[in-house]
C-alpha cells in the first residue's frame, strides 16, 4: 500500500477538470492545504470566484476522488472563496472600495443589455460575492426601476455619495439624481465627466465585482469610459439577429483596442417558447452568438430565452433572479455569472495595492 502524501492526494485531484475553470484544481491553484492524519484526509480549497451554488457538487467530486486512494478512511473538504483584484488596462486609476469592474456592453440598444446586467449582478450576489451596480447609461438610466430603488443618495461627509442598496446590491445611477421623466440633454464630455464622478465619488463598500451597465454603442463616450475606467473584463450582450451581431462585433473590437479582456458573449433572446402552446422558435435567428464567439476566439457564456416574465419582472423592480430564484431562467443567469467570475479569476492579479505610493519631494 502506497503512503498517503499531499502529492498522491493532488495527483488524484488532477483527474478532475473543474468545468468553470477549464482546468484541474491543482493547476488552478485552488488547493490551499492538505492535512493527513492516518487515514483521514482534510482538503482546504480556496476558490478564486464565488461558488455558493457549487459547494455540494464540488465537495462531492473532490471527496469521491480522494476516497478512491488506498488507506483513506475519511475525507473532509472545506471550501472558501477568496476574490482578488485583477489587472485592468494601463493608465486607468483604481477605484476605492472596488476589486474588479465588469463592463456589460452592447454595440446597439434594444438587445436587453440592462436586464442582463442587473440579473448577472444579482446572480453574482446569489453565488456569495459582494456586488455593486453602476448604471452608466446616463441618457436612459433604468437600474433604479429594475432594482426597485427610489430616492436620492445621501452623503455622510459632503464629499462622497452613499450607494443605494436593495437585494444586497450597492447601486449608483444618474437616475437617483434626476426625475425619471427628465431628459439628459448633455454633450459627450459632460456625460463622461458625470460618469467618472458617479464612479469615483461613490463610497463603495468592499465590492468584489462592480457591474457597469454601459451605454449602448461604440462612440466617444464608450471609448473614453473604456480607457479611463479600470475594467477587469467586458461582456458583450447581443441577440442572434445579424444586425445586432454586426454592432456587437464593433463593441468587442473596441475593448480589444483599449486592451480590456473580453470575457465572453451572452446571446439574449436566443429562443422564444410560446406561453400558450410551448412551441419553440428562433425568432431572431439561430447560432449567431456561437459563430461570433468562434470567429473572435472568445467564449459563448450562455444563451437566454425571449420570455415575457423576464421583461415583466425587471419592469416591476424584482428581476428574475430574485422573483424566481429556483427557476430555469434564474439558473441560466447564475450559470453565466459563474463562468464570468471563474474566467476572471484566472487572469493576472493586481498587486498594486500592496505597495506604498512613493512620493518624491524637494527638501
Amino acid at each position: 500500500m502506497s503512503e498517503l502524501t499531499r502529492a498522491t492526494v493532488e495527483d488524484a485531484l488532477k483527474g478532475y477538470v473543474q468545468p468553470y475553470l477549464g482546468k484541474d484544481l491543482v493547476a488552478a491553484r485552488c488547493v490551499d492545504e492538505v492535512r493527513i492524519d492516518g487515514g483521514r484526509v482534510t482538503v482546504e480549497l480556496k476558490m478564486g470566484f464565488p461558488v455558493k451554488g457549487l459547494m455540494d457538487a464540488l465537495r462531492g467530486e473532490v471527496r469521491r476522488r480522494i476516497e478512491s486512494l488506498d488507506g483513506v478512511t475519511q475525507v473532509d473538504v472545506n471550501i472558501t472563496s477568496e476574490i482578488h483584484s485583477h489587472l485592468a488596462q494601463r493608465g486607468a486609476t483604481a477605484i476605492s472600495g472596488v476589486k474588479n469592474i465588469i463592463a456589460i456592453a452592447s454595440g446597439k440598444g434594444g438587445v436587453g443589455k440592462s436586464t442582463t446586467a442587473v440579473n448577472l449582478a444579482l446572480a453574482l450576489s446569489a453565488e456569495g460575492a459582494r456586488v455593486g451596480m453602476l448604471d452608466a447609461d446616463i441618457y436612459g438610466p433604468s437600474q433604479p426601476r429594475m432594482l426597485g430603488i427610489s430616492g436620492k443618495p445621501e452623503s455622510k461627509d459632503g464629499k462622497k455619495l452613499e450607494p443605494k442598496v436593495n437585494y444586497g446590491i450597492q447601486a449608483m445611477s444618474a437616475g437617483f439624481l434626476i426625475d425619471e421623466e427628465t431628459p439628459m440633454i448633455w454633450r459627450g464630455p459632460m456625460v463622461t465627466q458625470a460618469l467618472e464622478q458617479l464612479l469615483r465619488d461613490t463610497n463603495w463598500q468592499d465590492v468584489d465585482y462592480l457591474v457597469v451597465d454601459m451605454p449602448p454603442g461604440t462612440g466617444d463616450i464608450q471609448l473614453t469610459l473604456s480607457q479611463k475606467v479600470p475594467v477587469s473584463g467586458a461582456v458583450i450582450v447581443t441577440t442572434p439577429q445579424d444586425i445586432a451581431l454586426l454592432d456587437a462585433r464593433k463593441g468587442l473590437k473596441m475593448f480589444e483596442k483599449v486592451n480590456v479582456p473580453v470575457l465572453g458573449i451572452v446571446e439574449n433572446m436566443s429562443t422564444h417558447i410560446c406561453s400558450q402552446c410551448g412551441h419553440e422558435e428562433h425568432i431572431f435567428g439561430a447560432g449567431g452568438g456561437q459563430s461570433m464567439a468562434e470567429q473572435y476566439g472568445v467564449d459563448l457564456l450562455g444563451s437566454l430565452p425571449l420570455d415575457i416574465r423576464i421583461r415583466e419582472q425587471a419592469d416591476g423592480g424584482k428581476p428574475t433572479v430574485i422573483a424566481e430564484p429556483e427557476g430555469s431562467v434564474a439558473e441560466a443567469y447564475r450559470e453565466i455569472a459563474r463562468r464570468i467570475a471563474a474566467k476572471l479569476s484566472l487572469q493576472s492579479r493586481d498587486y498594486s495595492s500592496r505597495f506604498p505610493k512613493i512620493v518624491v519631494e524637494n527638501s
